[in-house]
């Protein structure tokens, strides 16, 4: 009975977060992919294979233009291997001089401008992905708005020593318009405890104030401990403060890309808050982590789970971005100092670039991985 229990507790683990995360990881790594192979077609460079996975081959079929389409047994990434690479990595496999060889082929062979356009087609492709789901569901389901008024302060609060009052409505912050409670609620998510001024309206006078957002750490259960700016406001409980507001598609489209423009804003605000110390790196989540969160979307429901992998298309498309070879932005990295040089960087300049990135992308997983099972163990205690 125990061995049976301990099965069915398995397979129940396996469904709810290890199938809904590779579920997701798989969409947004074929998309990513598809982005460099596109435009790797348009360029007229020859592409050896497509994988949506790495490891032993599980199945795969060749097309009609010669490219290997696989699947492999680790999903847990892909690659699009451009002809004339030795690897993955879009290292080149030592035919430079070889006259047998069809440089155009070749992505080496490209020139500088089209190999840049097919590295970063990789990041646009995630970025265009979370912009279709966010604006396809405020097509489908709008969006909730509350209205800028202040329901309630908390006692001993930043919100209560700034001067805030039942009743105020927030009208601007640090010079931004403010139109609803959830823009509030965003921006002081984003200040990580700097000072933030405020204009609201009380007794149909203009009134400035100033607060800053207490960090406080919040358990958010499997979702970890998360430090976030704290300012003690609560928005109005009177219903007609509260509306689910429609759109067409030009204001659908506008929502989605500032949805879009918010995770880079809090990804970027993140990262300066922790060169700057008010943030530390016990936010980030691993594969384990990310894994749970999908878990956790699908119980709630289908749509829940799609909105997760936009936010996770974001995170993936801006660390391609980091100048870290290895990654797109290491790729990029590389074809600027070609620009500015004149010519590329040595084969053994780019190879040590390489190596370097490949460790610091291994201490990256070794931890966040780490942290990721620590949580687990501290949550399970």
């Amino acid at each position: 009975m125990a061995l049976f229990n301990l099965i069915a507790g398995l397979v129940a683990w396996l469904g709810w977060y290890v199938v809904p995360f590779i579920l997701i990881l798989s969409l947004i790594v074929f998309v990513h992919e598809l982005g460099h192979y596109l435009v790797v077609r348009w360029s007229g460079v020859k592409i050896d294979a497509f994988s949506l996975g790495f490891g032993p081959e599980l199945f795969a079929r060749v097309d009609a233009h010669g490219t290997r389409w696989r699947v492999g047994a680790l999903p847990l990434g892909g690659y699009v291997k451009f002809h004339g690479d030795a690897n993955a990595a879009s290292v080149a496999d030592g035919s430079r001089g070889d006259p047998s060889v069809d440089r155009s082929l070749t992505l080496a062979g490209q020139p500088l401008r089209n190999r840049a356009a097919i590295v970063l087609a990789g990041p646009v492709a995630n970025f265009i992905l979370a912009f279709v789901i966010f604006t396809g569901m405020f097509i489908a389901f709008g969006r909730v708005e509350h209205a800028a008024r202040i329901g309630r302060v908390e006692l001993d609060s930043p919100a209560a020593a700034a001067g805030f009052q039942a009743g105020d409505v927030v009208k601007s912050i640090n010079g931004n318009a403010i139109d609803s409670f959830e823009e509030l609620q965003e921006s002081t998510l984003m200040s990580t405890g700097l000072p933030m001024r405020f204009v609201v309206e009380r007794d149909r006078r203009d009134v400035d104030l100033t607060a800053t957002p207490k960090i406080t750490v919040v358990d958010q259960g499997v979702f970890g401990k998360r430090r976030m700016g704290h300012l003690g406001l609560a928005s109005s409980a009177d219903r007609q403060d509260a509306k689910i507001e429609r759109c067409g598609l030009a204001t659908c489209v506008a929502w989605g890309a500032g949805q879009e423009w918010f995770i880079v804003k809090a990804t970027a605000t993140y990262i300066g808050g922790m060169f700057a110390g008010r943030e530390t790196a016990d936010q980030m989540s691993g594969v384990i982590g990310a894994a749970q969160m999908a878990g956790e979307m699908a119980k709630i429901s289908f749509w829940e789970l799609f909105s997760l992998a936009a936010w996770f298309s974001v995170s993936v498309g801006l660390m391609n971005l980091l100048p870290i070879p290895l990654l797109d932005g290491g790729h990029l990295a590389f074809y600027a100092f070609e620009a500015l040089l004149g010519r590329p960087l040595s084969e053994r300049a780019q190879e040590i670039g390489l190596r370097i990135g490949i460790a610091l992308v291994a201490l990256l997983v070794v931890f966040t991985t780490s942290h990721d099972i620590l949580r687990l163990v501290t949550n399970g205690n």
